[in-house]
Order: C-alpha cells, then structure tokens, then sequence
C-alpha cells in the first residue's frame, strides 16, 4: 500500500497521489541505449554545428545587409534653437466676460422630495408604498425617511435607521435585520 506523504492518502498503486495529485516516486531514467546508424542516411559532417560553412554569394540575388551611409559631417540648421525656449514674462491672465460657467443664479427655491404613489421606471406599475416594486422587484425611486424626519411611534423607529456591526462577521448591518454575508439576524444590544 502507498501512502502520499502530504494528504495521508493510501492507494495500491500509481506514479501520483489520486486525492493530491503528488508525485509519490521519481520516475527512473532509463540508461542511454546504444544506437547503431543506418547505412543507408547520410551522415553529417560538422561535429556539433560549430565548424564553418563555405557559402559563395548568389550574384543575381541582392544583399540583404544594408550598406553604410557615406560619413557626412552633422550640419546644424542655423534657424532651429535645439537647446530650449527663451525666458517668458508673467502673463496677464484676464477673466473672459462673455463666458458662461453654466449655473444659473441660486433663487432659494428647491425642489421639493417625491411623495404619495411612485411609478416603476421599469414595469410602470403605480405603487404607493414600498422601496421594491411589487410587480418586477426592481427598486424605486422613492426617497427613504432620515434620522431627523422618521416619526417617533407611529412610523420607522429611529434605531431602525442606525447601523450595527454583525455580532459573527462584523459587517454594518441595521438592527433586527439579517446580515447579507452571512445570514445572521443583528440584535440590537438593549440598554
């Protein structure tokens, strides 16, 4: 019986662990046998590749080296500054008065939130209450209550609005609801 020395694995036999996939043996190389030529292959005659080749230029075929260029002095063209730009002055910078920065004059009035029914972007079903539309479960664009703005009994309560860390994974969870990693349900911790 063989047993794989990293996951204990026993097997009769194989060259791998079938649970782990380890070698379990180092397979044996087998001696170099002898080889004997075929008279009838040509044999070569550059022991290794390393002697050189005489090989005579083809004249009706180009060289593909390209030739050297004729050793020219370097001539500088005498209007071309190659070094750097001259100095520049401060600049005036001046405000264009034509130029619209694209908000209008602040009027003090604001639009005021979304209330009453509210209409699925999607299915366009009427729906009055509820953050996910009841007929396709996507989420609406309904505007949810703040800390400042939730009614005390009748309404949400305010610690419901509040974030608590799950007591398992530590991720911010509101209280009484369960955790969307790990489906624990977050107690809120009573004073």
């Amino acid at each position: 019986m063989i047993i794989c020395p990293v996951c204990e694995h026993q097997q009769a036999q194989g060259d791998e662990c079938d649970n782990c996939g380890k070698k379990l043996q180092v397979p044996k190389v087998a001696a170099a046998a002898a080889v004997p030529t075929l008279p009838e292959l040509e044999q070569t005659h550059h022991v290794g590749g390393r002697v050189a080749v005489e090989a005579p230029f083809l004249p009706e075929l180009d060289h593909t080296r390209q030739q050297a260029g004729p050793d020219l002095p370097a001539q500088q063209v005498p209007e071309m500054e190659t070094t750097r730009m001259a100095p520049i002055d401060k600049v005036s910078v001046e405000a264009v008065p034509d130029m619209d920065t694209g908000r209008a004059a602040d009027d003090g009035v604001r639009t005021a939130a979304p209330s009453g029914a509210v209409i699925c972007r999607y299915c366009r079903n009427v729906q009055a209450e509820g953050m996910v539309c009841d007929r396709c479960g996507m989420r609406l664009s309904r505007v949810r209550p703040t800390a400042a703005a939730a009614p005390g009994k009748g309404g949400v309560a305010t610690e419901d609005l509040t974030w608590l860390p799950c007591q398992k994974c530590r991720t911010p969870t509101r209280p009484n609801k369960i955790c969307t990693v790990c489906g624990t349900r977050v107690v809120a911790a009573e004073a």
